[in-house]
């Protein structure tokens, strides 16, 4: 059994235990006013200008790691700032009602993805690691992400929008986007990497497996956010109540504030490698998640294992495996 297999994640009970790390030294917030003030790249096409699009970069199938290594990511936890296994909560006084009532908008499809009473929770928190999660836009629409380095965006591979020569068309990324406010500022990708060309509005069983995608961005956000390190997903995993999962749903929010749930166990499939694989959840989703991570905690540390992906009637998918991290690591390391 490898290190990572039988080193498991923490229990939900014991992540409620741990408590707030206080900041050490105030942060410096010319740095987030930069940030905010710096525009994307420019091009125009047919007379108008738009963001500037991405060139993508594909992992070959049969890049795998090395047998029997541990794949794991480092993560960077910024010292400027309170670091909170628990967000705090969104205001009394900027509560809303529901953006789309679900219970009416799904009884005419029979579609379901909130199972039970649900556990999705809104909170504006500028700590760690909540502020690492942020909203992504592109032409498509709307999902969500997290920092997975200095400059390095994990998000859903459905969301980029794909075009021929090995180009994308633009990407934008926004930590802990509140309102239409953006503490951090936002980034813009430059660079996709990715394992498989994943494309909606539907998605197969073999597009759940690589529905991932590790963009560069246009400046080191990550340093002032910090990251989430990135772990390959053990099958013997399964079944336990350990992760944590945060995006921007349309229905609650309209995407526009970020929710979150805790206690949320992971299912791998059994069809499939653990390098590529698709994970069956019952967390509470709804569009404008995908993206989102799906992360638990090491020794107190948080580590992203795969992000939301999919649904169908009877349950949510996410996808991850050490394909994922592989990413990160090419990535991180091509461009630092």
């Amino acid at each position: 059994m490898s290190k990572t297999e039988s080193n498991k994640p923490m229990t939900a009970e014991e992540v409620s235990r741990l408590k707030t790390v206080k900041a050490k030294s105030a942060e410096k917030l010319t740095n987030a006013e930069k940030l905010t003030n710096q525009g994307p790249a420019m091009e125009t096409i047919d007379g108008r200008s738009f963001p500037k699009g991405m060139k993508s970069i594909g992992m070959p199938a049969n890049e795998k790691a090395v047998e029997g290594k541990v794949l794991e990511t480092d993560h960077f936890y910024p010292t400027h700032s309170d670091f909170e296994y628990q967000p705090k909560l969104e205001a009394k006084k900027d509560r809303k009602p529901k953006f789309i009532e679900r219970e009416s908008f799904l009884a005419a499809e029979g579609v379901k993805t909130i199972f039970g009473p649900d556990q999705r929770k809104v909170y504006n928190s500028t700590a760690y690691p909540w502020r690492c999660v942020g909203r992504v836009e592109s032409a498509l629409g709307s999902g969500s992400g997290v920092m997975i380095g200095p400059r390095h965006l994990l998000t859903c591979a459905h969301i980029v929008d794909w075009q021929p020569n090995n180009t994308t068309g633009w990407l934008k990324f926004t930590p802990m986007y509140y309102n239409g406010s953006a503490p951090y500022g936002s980034a813009w990708g430059t660079l996709t990497y990715y394992k498989y060309k994943v494309a909606g509005p539907t998605i197969d069983s073999t597009e759940i497996q690589y529905d991932y995608v590790v963009i560069v961005l246009d400046r080191p956000i990550g340093n002032s956010t910090g990251w989430l390190g990135s772990k390959s997903y053990s099958d013997s995993w399964d079944g336990g109540a350990y992760w944590t999962h945060a995006g921007y749903p349309g229905d609650l929010t309209g995407t526009q504030r970020p929710t979150y749930q805790t206690g949320i166990a992971l299912d791998g499939d059994f069809w499939s490698a653990d390098d590529n694989e698709s994970m069956s959840h019952k967390a509470d989703i709804w569009p404008g998640q995908s993206g989102g991570p799906f992360w638990g905690y090491w020794d107190g540390a948080p580590y992203a294992v795969a992000t939301q992906s999919a649904h169908n009637p009877s349950e949510n998918f996410a996808s991850g495996g050490s394909d994922l991290v592989n990413l990160v690591i090419r990535a991180r390391n091509e461009h630092p």
